[in-house]
């Protein structure tokens, strides 16, 4: 019995024990060993490991799933709103929530910044102090910053002509409180990013003195350009590839024109003989280094900080010191009326006319720009359904429509400088004043141009002028092409910008060769010439849109995907033109221009003188 009992109480301890190991299973809490000497895992932990497992695979998938839609969202977004004024940062942060996927729910530095975008803030690196006004006009604030400071630079240059005249005011105080200005509205648009404006100007103001009048045109020029393209790079191809708006290289672009046209004109003023230099360059040519506050008021004044456009150093510091004439032939300006003029004509008039045409051009793209997006001329669709001579009509409707925005721009930023006191140029045949010295486009000469570089000589006149001075009268081989090339540099490293002027390069040598061999033939009577010139303003039209579509559209693929839809006929058609046609070696026209410049008075300002040259080269 004793025996039996015993065995009795070890079987139910064996029993309990195996029902503990049971229940710890179903916990997870211990393994246990199979038949094959194996251990092997509690239930209830390998079910959740199986759970962790499953939400790992889950949340993986998800995050692809949600990169891939960002991914697909972004490439639409490059397409449909690149270079346009609706494209808004807000809409990057938007994609790359979005391409974050399930993370973006998880992480609360994601949350919050999720929570800062739905609240209406954008990556604006400027002042945030007009969010709501760019929300009630739902712009983006970047360029509600940059109407807002270039209306406040027009009042401010009204104060600064009537209450810092030159006449009661030194050139020193006048100097300070210009580049005080500029820096402000400078701080206000790009934030830190400003800083920038002032590295790159205190950078090559210190080559120029380091480096001696010899080479510091040439070094100057390659610091230059080397910021300005890593900064473009940078911006470009980190931040918003894609994305127009205001940006903080638009103003170093004029500064690095600056720059480089301030190392030239030294290096022409001191190093060389004045019998070596052009007409244009005795006039431009600097006898003296500029001190830091010169310099720094020359580069970032608050009339040309955000916007330019560039003028010479001669003629700033002219403006400044109130004498605004003393590079013009004032006796000749005189005698060609009979009757003295006043020694400073008011520049209200035409201020007021400049900033009305300005905002006639803004509304005009505001309403306009979107009824024909340049986008739709690479449209399968498009160009699959629609006849060819449609496809050439909504091509120049919609490359017309893109301009009137560099109009106000540009229109603005001449309006003032104008109302500072600074542009004027002399006196027409009727005695009317001129405020045209540094103005950047002729509207009328640009939507009425008959050849290809008559258009060039009117559109964004000033950064025409900066090629011709510092590249194309200089380079001694292939200086188009040379020209081209250095204007594409320095724009910007979108490879659309190099696709344009590349094309640009052919079409301005065939538009050469037709005016020296064809227009002869047209200028018998006045009915040939205006069939001539009707015949030339369509081929103009036509030839200036095709050229632009890679500007507007940035990207490699649709720029070539647009010129295969046209079987790149003008690009063929251009290189036989050039190839066919005979045009005189350069060395000859640049005889011929300075027995012309021999035999006419010269012009003793420098636009002018640009633009004898110019119209010298049109006569060969």
């Amino acid at each position: 019995m004793k025996e039996e009992q015993e065995e009795g109480e070890y079987i139910n301890e064996m029993s309990e024990n195996n029902r503990r190991r049971r229940r710890r299973r179903r916990r997870g809490g211990m393994t246990r060993i199979n038949g094959c000497g194996e251990k092997k895992e509690g239930a209830g932990r390998l079910r959740r490991r199986r759970r962790r497992r499953s939400r790992k695979k889950r949340r993986r998938r998800s995050r692809k799933e949600g990169r891939k839609e960002g991914r697909k969202e972004h490439q639409q977004d490059k397409q449909t709103h690149r270079r346009t004024v609706g494209g808004s940062r807000s809409l990057r942060r938007r994609l790359r929530a979005a391409a974050a996927g399930h993370r973006s729910s998880t992480q609360p530095q994601t949350r919050r910044a999720m929570a800062a975008e739905d609240s209406g803030s954008t990556a604006c690196t400027g002042s945030s102090l007009l969010q709501p006004v760019s929300e009630i006009t739902n712009l983006p604030l970047d360029q509600v910053n940059f109407v807002v400071c270039q209306l406040c630079a027009l009042l401010s240059a009204f104060w600064f002509r009537l209450f810092l005249h030159p006449s009661t005011t030194s050139p020193f105080i006048r100097h300070v409180v210009a580049t005080l200005l500029g820096l402000y509205f400078a701080l206000f648009c790009f934030g830190w990013y400003a800083l920038h404006f002032l590295l790159q100007s205190g950078l090559t103001y210190g080559i120029m003195i380091l480096t001696g009048v010899e080479h510091m045109h040439k070094y100057c020029l390659l610091v230059a350009i080397s910021y300005l393209s890593l900064c473009q790079i940078t911006r470009v191809y980190v931040f918003d590839y894609g994305m127009y708006s205001a940006d903080f290289t638009g103003p170093m672009m004029v500064i690095t024109q600056k720059i480089t046209s301030l190392a030239f004109e030294i290096h022409d003023g001191m190093a060389r003989k004045e019998e070596h230099l052009t007409p244009g360059q005795k006039i431009l040519a600097i006898r003296r280094m500029p001190s830091l506050l010169e310099y720094f008021s020359y580069n970032c004044n608050f009339m040309g900080i955000l916007a330019g456009p560039t003028c010479s150093y001669n003629d700033y510091i002219a403006f400044i010191e109130g004498d605004p004439r003393r590079h013009r032939d004032q006796q000749a300006d005189r005698k060609s009326n009979g009757k003295l003029r006043p020694s400073e004509p008011s520049p209200n008039t035409e201020v007021v006319r400049k900033v009305a045409t300005s905002f006639f051009c803004l509304l005009v793209f505001l309403l306009v720009c979107k009824v024909f997006p340049v986008e739709r001329n690479i449209d399968d669709d498009f160009i699959a359904n629609t006849p060819f001579y449609a496809q050439v009509v909504y091509l120049y409707l919609s490359m017309l429509t893109t301009r009137p925005k560099y109009y106000f721009v540009w229109t603005l930023a001449d309006a003032i400088n104008n109302a500072a006191g600074f542009g004027f140029n002399g006196y027409d045949s009727d005695g009317s004043p001129r405020w045209d010295l540094i103005s950047n486009l002729r509207i009328l000469n640009i939507e009425l141009a008959t050849s290809f570089k008559v258009f060039l000589d009117n559109w964004n006149i000033q950064t025409a002028h900066w090629l011709k001075r510092v590249c194309y009268e200089r380079c001694p081989y292939h200086p188009t092409a040379a020209t081209f090339i250095l204007s594409a540099m320095w724009h910007g490293a979108y490879p659309g910008y190099y696709l344009t002027f590349l094309t640009g390069i052919v079409i301005t040598l065939a538009a050469r060769a037709v005016r020296h061999n064809v227009r002869p033939h047209f200028l018998q009577s006045p009915t040939h010439k205006l069939v001539y010139d009707v015949i030339t303003w369509a081929a103009t039209q036509i030839a200036i849109c095709y050229t632009v579509v890679p500007f507007v559209l940035l990207s490699v693929g649709p720029s070539i995907k647009f010129y295969r839809s046209w079987c790149f006929s003008l690009h063929i058609g251009c290189v036989l033109l050039a190839v066919a046609l005979p045009v005189k070696p350069r060395h000859l026209r640049l005889k011929d221009q300075q027995k012309n410049l021999l035999q006419e008075p010269v012009q003793h300002h420098p636009e002018a003188t640009d633009s004898n040259c110019s119209q010298k080269e049109k006569n060969t």
